[in-house]
């Protein structure tokens, strides 16, 4: 393992902490109590499970990221498909409006400090994120990357194809 890895995953557990100590812990919080109410409800299992897969990358983000299954898995599933768009729709009513805001808020007051800039941008990642959570998955910085390269590198091979 090279000493610039190293060090970045240090950057990465520091980041985290910091994070979780300075108020990502609320947010998480929030995923978690909504994620409870959905599981109150039973038909609200499915967006439950997501609360507490986003819940949990919320309380410490830094190192990875939320990735589209469809573009992982290269196939469709209830989440990534019509269904999928139908359950985000329902979400962004009852409950990812209010995520979003949260969020919002919550990069604002990081937005105030300039060493909490890094933070902010997180809140604002973790707000998109809100707003449409189904068929989505969380995968670590490094699998994202070459998530984009292999879908990089196959949009170049059909435009080449083309010509």
């Amino acid at each position: 393992m090279s000493c610039l890895h190293q060090e970045e995953k240090d950057m990465r557990a520091i980041g985290n902490f910091l994070w979780f100590v300075l108020g990502g812990v609320f947010m998480g919080l929030g995923w978690w109590l909504i994620g409870v109410l959905a599981f109150i409800t039973i038909v609200g299992i499915p967006w439950g499970k997501a609360c507490f897969v986003i819940g949990q990358f919320t309380f410490f983000p830094f190192g990875k990221e939320a990735v589209s299954r469809k573009e992982l898995t290269n196939k469709d599933d209830i989440g990534t498909g019509g269904f999928g768009l139908i359950g985000n729709v329902i979400w962004f009513v009852l409950a990812g409006i209010w995520l979003a805001i949260g969020h919002v808020l919550s990069a604002i007051a990081c937005f105030v400090t300039i060493i909490g800039i890094p933070f902010g941008i997180q809140h604002l990642k973790l707000a998109g994120i809100a707003l449409a959570p189904i068929g989505k998955t969380i995968v670590t910085k490094e699998v994202a990357a070459a998530l984009r390269k292999q879908d990089a590198e196959a949009s170049v091979a059909k435009l080449r194809s083309k010509t």
